[in-house]
């Protein structure tokens, strides 16, 4: 498809079609009750929110620095984005990629939109001494437990960056929104089908999905870190069972834009597409983490359709 330096196939040998056809991978009988279990847990740990006014300037919007309390009383912060001079209609909770958060983005889908944009347990404002903040190292952190693996976490902090914007912002609760991609896409997949406020997300190039696959394919991503610790210890397995974004996003009942890649090497096509063939509707692109030619028209096409998705009734 592209001209790589890559010393595999970014499409692992899969076609369009091929992709449309990847289906859930097999399931725990418990799934639904951990991660139910979990939620409960993240909810009864009290938020102790702590905002402030960020440095940034910006002529439309206003910036602040935020921080609350997660599961485990792990401490997040990042940033809200709110309109100038006006209260928000609609709200977003914006997760990020393996690369980090060290600033927030300033521009949504939709306008008139307030957004918290939390940093990860171990990135920058979330960062922690226990935790790792490279995404070689996150992503196997206590791996070995599920109770204990910090994607469990990482989730559990999206649903307590909703519960602070809605405390914070009541009048959005019927418009609470969800965006995120690579890593941020595969947690938004774990955490949605738990957390009944949000009512309609988008997820880019989602990561996590369909491990089986995933630990058959070389990639210069997290899931490379993933694949070597499981040829050595076989039995982190099961844990991945209960962190699989495509297994999660059979169980989301809201509508969600997916956005997955036919080309892609740091997260493999076909985890992609086992979470977006899940979902209710999804828009296609040639690549995902890789420059092309046909980028920037791709994503002003499909940043239109964000609008129009969000905006829709």
């Amino acid at each position: 498809m592209f001209e790589h330096p890559f010393n595999f196939d970014p499409t692992y040998g899969y076609s369009k079609a091929d992709l449309l056809k990847v289906g859930l991978p097999d399931a725990p009988k418990d799934f639904d009750t951990f991660w139910q279990d979990t939620f409960v847990q993240t909810q009864s740990v009290p938020l102790n929110i702590q905002k402030e006014r960020d440095s940034i300037t910006n002529a439309d919007v206003d910036v602040f620095t935020i921080s609350f309390n997660t599961l485990n009383n792990i401490h997040i912060g990042g940033w809200l984005v709110a309109p100038q001079n006006t209260q928000p209609t609609s709200g977003f909770v914006i997760s990020h990629g393996y690369g980090g958060r060290t600033e927030p983005m300033l521009n949504f889908p939709i306008s008139n939109a307030v957004a918290l944009l939390p940093c990860a347990p171990g990135f920058h404002r979330s960062a922690h001494p226990d935790i790792p903040h490279t995404s070689q190292k996150h992503v196997i952190h206590h791996i070995k437990d599920r109770n204990t693996y910090i994607i469990r976490h990482s989730v559990a902090s999206l649903w307590s960056a909703a519960s602070a914007l809605l405390e914070l912002y009541p009048n959005i609760q019927n418009q609470l929104y969800f965006s995120g991609g690579s890593f941020g896409g595969g947690l938004g997949a774990l955490a949605l089908p738990w957390d009944t406020r949000f009512k309609k997300a988008h997820l880019s190039v989602p990561t996590f999905g369909h491990h089986p696959i995933r630990l058959q394919c070389p990639c210069n991503g997290s899931g490379e870190a993933v694949r070597l610790l499981h040829q050595e210890n076989p039995e982190i397995a099961h844990t991945l069972q209960y962190f699989d974004a495509a297994t999660a996003a059979s169980h989301i009942h809201i509508p969600v834009l997916g956005s997955p890649a036919l080309f892609d090497p740091s997260v493999p096509p076909p985890g992609q597409f086992a979470v977006c063939n899940a979902l209710s509707n999804m828009h296609i692109l040639s690549a995902g983490h890789f420059t092309y030619d046909a980028q920037v028209q791709e994503q002003k096409s499909l940043q239109q359709e964000l609008t129009n998705w969000f905006t829709a009734s």
